[in-house]
């Protein structure tokens, strides 16, 4: 479908609509295309009537905080739906529960938790991204992924209806759902157990601590490129290969942890990406084995 077509077929909002949108600032890597068009939309109905009316034809694709993400240089067609403030807020349900919002983020999820008492979701304070995408992608670290705490998800189907999927519903496997093409999660409940809130504190410093030292969190990156193989880490695989500190162009393997990709300033997405098949050939000439990404790949070369 033509730029012009899209336009033409795109209904009015509540929210914000803007067209050809910048999206390297919105990604960790700070590297990509436009958005074809970029909807930030009011609130969850305002979302569910926009994709209802909206042709068929034009691809959504759903952004949370670009953590894990590489938008390719031609960008990406269609629309890209952004979950902002409206979206943003964790309320406690009970003593063992919270409702959050799809937007947002794992530190406001498990600071809310500590605040009510709330454990088990400590975890999501070392996952930097929204609700949206630990829910599409069972985001995990330390232990826990989120299909150990998540029992029911909102979601905003392609065609507009609102449908509640419960963990059962998601098909969960390792950094994977069955969450439909063009979905958006609006909201979610997790639930944790009782706990103290300073022991709460306790565990969140401990990974927060964990993860200063491990991983290059103040570059422009992507976090963990690969998924781990069954039976084997990443990073151990992508060393062994001798792809520590490996450069092309702008992008290189971290030498602090080597299943991060970095952008040193000025590397473009198809040098990341080329950098990461490379090191899949690395990886896969020493030990035999595929490494399979785990950062999602969109848009156009």
């Amino acid at each position: 479908m033509s730029a012009l077509a899209v336009e033409r077929a795109l209904p009015a909002v509540r929210g914000r609509l803007t067209a050809n949108a910048p999206l390297a600032p919105l990604v960790w890597f700070k590297t990509g295309g436009a958005a074809e068009w970029l909807f930030e939309p009011a609130d969850a109905d305002d979302l569910a009537d926009f994709l209802a009316r909206l042709d068929a034809d034009v691809p959504v694709m759903a952004l949370g905080l670009g953590s894990n993400l590489i938008v390719r240089d031609g960008g990406v067609p269609g629309v890209v739906v952004r979950l902002g403030k409206p979206f943003a807020k964790v309320e406690p349900v009970d003593a063992v529960t919270l409702r959050c919002g799809g937007g947002a983020s794992g530190i406001l999820v498990s600071s809310t938790a500590r605040d009510a008492g709330i454990g088990g979701v400590e975890f999501l304070r070392s996952i930097p991204g929204t609700v949206g995408g630990f829910v599409r992608m069972n985001g995990g670290a330390y232990g826990r992924e989120v299909k150990d705490v998540l029992v029911e998800a909102e979601i905003v189907l392609r065609s507009g209806e609102r449908v509640v999927m419960g963990n059962a519903d998601l098909g969960y496997t390792y950094r994977h759902s069955a969450l439909p093409e063009g979905a958006v999660v609006v909201s979610a409940v997790f639930r944790g157990e009782p706990a103290e809130p300073a022991a709460i504190q306790g565990e969140m410093d401990r990974i927060a601590s964990a993860r200063e030292a491990s991983q290059p969190l103040r570059s422009k990156t992507g976090g963990s490129t690969f998924k781990n193989p069954p039976g084997e880490k990443a990073w151990a695989l992508v060393d062994a290969a001798g792809c520590r500190g490996l450069a092309l162009g702008g992008a290189q393997v971290s030498e602090k942890h080597t299943n991060f990709l970095i952008n040193t300033g000025t590397a473009t997405s198809a040098e990341i990406e080329a950098l990461g098949e490379q090191v899949r050939a690395r990886v896969s000439a020493k030990s035999g084995i595929e490494l399979e990404w785990e950062i999602q790949r969109v848009g156009v070369a």
